[in-house]
């Protein structure tokens, strides 16, 4: 299978680009995230995850691995295919869709196009568990400026301990200074 594609950007869509490397232009179908976060430089480097079907074989392309982990995640739910996982993270950005899985917030998820009632509870049950083990933060008090924050729950939640009572208590001890190691520390502490 094709992981991803190194080369140089031919032609760029809102839904697909052709990258060509060594020769060989490759046709790659992309979210509106990912063709705006690839902006307008000729050398692309995309992630990929190949869908061989009967009639077709569709390379899907994501400007990280983040986003490629959570179409995966999608197509694994019955109901959601390569297309509507690709609708969903046009409309929502990974860490939205992680956010609404695990809050239970079917209305966000039913907002997207070709997503009804049904078929958002579908994906909340299937995913919410899995949620847990993205490589980002889905929560507010955990922004991109404070790392350190989310490794150590990272870190907790990986031991064993409740997400929501680790969250807690990271942010009862945090100033937002302390290492790593400090935070876990201390909460192993209140915990």
């Amino acid at each position: 299978m094709i992981a991803q594609l190194n080369g140089r950007l031919i032609e760029k869509n809102p839904t697909d680009l052709i990258i060509d490397c060594g020769g060989v232009g490759y046709e790659v179908k992309v979210s509106l995230n990912t063709f705006s976060a690839l902006g307008s430089d000729e050398h692309v480097h995309v992630f990929t995850k190949m869908i061989v079907r009967e009639d077709a074989q569709i390379l899907y392309g994501f400007a990280d691995k983040t986003e490629r982990e959570m179409f995966n995640h999608l197509i694994s739910v019955s109901g959601i295919g390569p297309n509507t996982a690709m609708i969903m993270l046009s409309s929502l950005i990974p860490a939205e869709i992680a956010s609404a899985i695990q809050n239970e917030d079917v209305k966000t998820i039913q907002s997207i196009k070709g997503i009804g009632a049904k078929t958002a509870q579908r994906v909340i049950v299937d995913l919410k568990d899995k949620m847990l083990k993205m490589a980002f933060s889905t929560e507010n008090i955990f922004n991109t400026n404070n790392t350190n924050q989310f490794d150590a729950l990272t870190a907790l939640v990986s031991l064993g301990f409740d997400k929501k009572t680790a969250e807690k208590a990271i942010d009862k001890i945090s100033t937002g200074e302390e290492s790593v190691e400090q935070l876990i520390k201390e909460a192993l502490k209140v915990l």
